[in-house]
């Protein structure tokens, strides 16, 4: 029999999960833990390291776009042995098909029904690699999950385990055999991060310390699950002030007036931007947010969801000359930064 909760109708039999927060500090010393694993693994991307972990206690999902080569699938792996839970690795490729990331229900001829087989979306962390060299019906089964948490096969819903995140490479759009990601897809990342190249100090040290092993071989958990689902628990409490949610409202609405721009921000990404500004105070150690946190997320969360006036959507072809990230630093400078936003 199947082991993962089931509703058959949206809104019955769902498994609610008690959140717990701990106590700021021991936050800030198991996030200090994870930080410090993940990094010696990736050398010379703060950032991006920071921004990952971010997401993931945001319960977010992290779409890592850059060239191959650059370490987006070592980030993601790195996170996730980092961390004690259930772990799945989907490879992305032109002929995946959707029940190879749902599951399939198979006939148990010994128990005359039928059995559900989970797919390797039924995993705490699930990690997309190049995820745009699937056709946009494979990418589509992930859109159910991403955005409320179960999977729907054959009439029946089955509950995904929490946390969930998924933690998706991409290639960019230029690249040979790729698909753009549909707008709905890209809306249910909570944010968008590039690695870029390593410094010449880095990339040294990347050569020495990886000439007979790869560093994730000496990776271990540094928490569990239950540590993991505490300390999302605690970035949720993190205050934020009402002049704060205005300032993301304002700069959500401000997305949408641009002429620049064809699409704004959607109402799901001004939510996702508080989450991670949240998160973002609490490695910190905050208890609450500050403005600079928006300003420090609005690029990573909105830049890929929007569409630029003369940009054809799902590539990197601008008319205007104008990048994505110029015109959200533009709207988020003219923005008016509200005052006395702490507790």
């Amino acid at each position: 029999m199947n082991s993962f909760p089931v509703r058959s109708e949206p809104g019955h039999g769902e498994a609610q999960t008690t959140l717990q927060p701990m106590p700021m500090d021991d936050f800030y010393r198991a996030s200090g833990e994870v930080i410090n694993v993940i990094q010696r693994v990736i050398d010379g991307k703060p950032e991006a390291v920071s921004m990952a972990l971010t997401v993931l206690l945001a319960e977010g999902h992290l779409l890592i776009e850059d060239v191959p080569g650059v370490g987006k699938t070592m980030l993601a792996r790195a996170l996730a042995k980092s961390m004690d839970c259930s772990v799945s690795r989907i490879q992305f490729t032109p002929d995946l098909l959707p029940a190879d990331i749902t599951g399939v229900s198979i006939y148990n001829q010994n128990d005359r029904e039928f059995e559900f087989k989970p797919g390797p979306i039924f995993a705490n962390i699930v990690i997309g690699d190049e995820i745009n060299r699937a056709s946009p019906k494979t990418q589509s089964a992930l859109l159910e999950s991403m955005e409320e948490r179960q999977v729907t096969v054959d009439g029946k819903t089955y509950l995904l385990a929490r946390p969930f995140t998924v933690i998706a490479t991409q290639n960019p759009i230029e690249m040979e055999g790729t698909y753009a990601l549909p707008e709905a897809q890209r809306d249910r990342f909570m944010a968008r991060i590039s690695m870029g190249y390593p410094d010449a100090a880095s990339e040294l040290a990347m050569l020495r310390g990886r000439e007979t092993s790869s560093p994730l071989d000496h990776v271990t958990p540094v928490i569990t699950a239950s540590t993991l689902t505490a300390m999302i628990a605690t970035a949720r409490a993190v205050f934020a002030s009402q002049a704060v949610e205005q300032y993301a409202v304002d700069i959500a609405q401000a997305t949408r007036r641009d002429p620049e721009l064809r699409l704004g921000a959607s109402p799901r990404a001004t939510l996702q931007l508080i989450r991670a500004a949240k998160a973002r105070a609490a490695l910190d150690g905050r208890e609450f947010v500050l403005p600079d946190d928006i300003n420090a997320l609005a690029i990573p969360v909105l830049s890929h969801r929007l569409i630029a006036a003369g940009r054809v959507a799902g590539t990197g072809s601008i008319v205007s000359g104008v990048s994505i990230p110029d015109i959200i630093a533009r709207i988020v400078a003219h923005t008016p930064v509200p005052l006395g936003t702490g507790r």
